[in-house]
């Protein structure tokens, strides 16, 4: 008779305490508790609620990780300088940004260390640079190449990459731009489909990203179009399963995640990202929502969700996200 052990290569523990560091699959007993537990991990990912941002707000920028997270500028009824940091429970204020503006781009690795560019609404568009040092916000002399609004973004502090955006009114561009900390370089190659309405679309580094979504040469419709970056070139690869705006991302260029965006209304929509397609998630975000200000540095398994447009207007709302194949310890219930 095969029992347990054989199987999994432990066995039933009595312990006083949890152990520190189970392996997935391991079962004991606290005798503290009276309980049997077992650990498991998660097979698919879920929103929680989080602490809401002091300031409802759409269209701005993010950097940082779930825990440590910064979140400025953007829309609230006019454009707002607003910065605020998240410590995984609750947001603080603290100095804002130098230029107020929404339909920027934001990205950085730690909320001690971002970039905001471009942007601009209801007006010219911007190149504006500001760099964040953990306290406050500094005008780089050296704007983007091609200002713009509506653009993605993603990378750390020393070495981002933006993407795509509109120039002007009915004007997209897929014009690429590398920053080196401290200036930005045009990159030879743009977009195979220019387009607008990005916000948080594109996750990895500055030498292996990817981007999806956003709206295609206007009057055009939404698309589900992805691109990949090997740092020179921008290659087509497979579509997302849910044509959005406005959407989004955490991860890397073989493990990424994409979230709400903006169909003909508000989404919830949520993907993975494989490396080589997209498979979605059976929930998404509780708040439908689009162009809120994500984490930038999250994960796959660890990702942020802060503000956004609703059907009904701004939002406050912050959400985290744990995703599949996460270690979770579980209890043995009977009735």
């Amino acid at each position: 008779m095969t029992d347990y052990a054989g199987i999994f290569g432990g066995r039933v523990d009595y312990v006083s305490s949890d152990p520190s560091n189970p392996f997935v699959g391991q079962v004991w007993y606290n005798s503290t508790s009276a309980t049997l537990k077992y650990q498991s991990q998660t097979t698919t990912g879920t929103w929680a609620a989080g602490g809401n941002l002091n300031t409802a707000r759409a269209f701005g920028g993010g950097s940082g990780t779930q825990t440590a997270a910064l979140s400025f500028g953007g829309y609230t009824t006019t454009s707002s300088a607003i910065t605020e940091r998240y410590n995984s429970t609750a947001w603080t204020t603290v100095n804002s940004l130098n230029t107020a503006r929404p339909q920027m781009t934001g990205f950085g690795a730690t909320d001690t260390a971002a970039i905001a560019a471009g942007g601009g609404g209801g007006g010219p568009v911007t190149g504006a640079t500001e760099s964040w040092n953990g306290t406050s916000w500094t005008t780089s002399p050296n704007s983007l190449n091609t200002a713009r609004n509506s653009l993605g973004g993603l990378g750390i502090q020393t070495a981002g990459l933006v993407v795509g955006g509109t120039t002007a009114p009915g004007a997209q561009t897929g014009a690429t731009e590398k920053w080196n900390g401290t200036a930005w370089t045009s990159n030879p190659t743009g977009l195979n489909t220019p387009r607008y309405a990005l916000g948080g679309s594109g996750f990895g580094t500055q030498t292996a990203a990817i981007l999806a979504g956003g709206n295609l040469p206007y009057p055009g419709p939404v698309t589900a179009a992805t691109e990949s970056f090997n740092g020179t070139s921008w290659t087509s690869v497979n579509s997302l399963n849910t044509a959005r705006s406005y959407t989004d991302t955490s991860g890397i260029q073989t493990a990424g995640l994409a979230f709400g965006g903006l169909t003909t209304v508000p989404s919830s929509a949520t993907e993975l990202w494989n490396g080589s397609s997209w498979t979605s998630n059976p929930t998404g975000l509780a708040t439908a929502r689009f162009y809120g200000s994500p984490a930038t540095a999250g994960t796959q398994t660890a990702a942020l969700m802060a503000g956004g447009d609703t059907a009904t207007g701004r939002t406050a709302a912050t959400e985290s996200w744990t995703g599949p194949g996460v270690a979770q310890t579980k209890t043995v219930t009977v009735s």
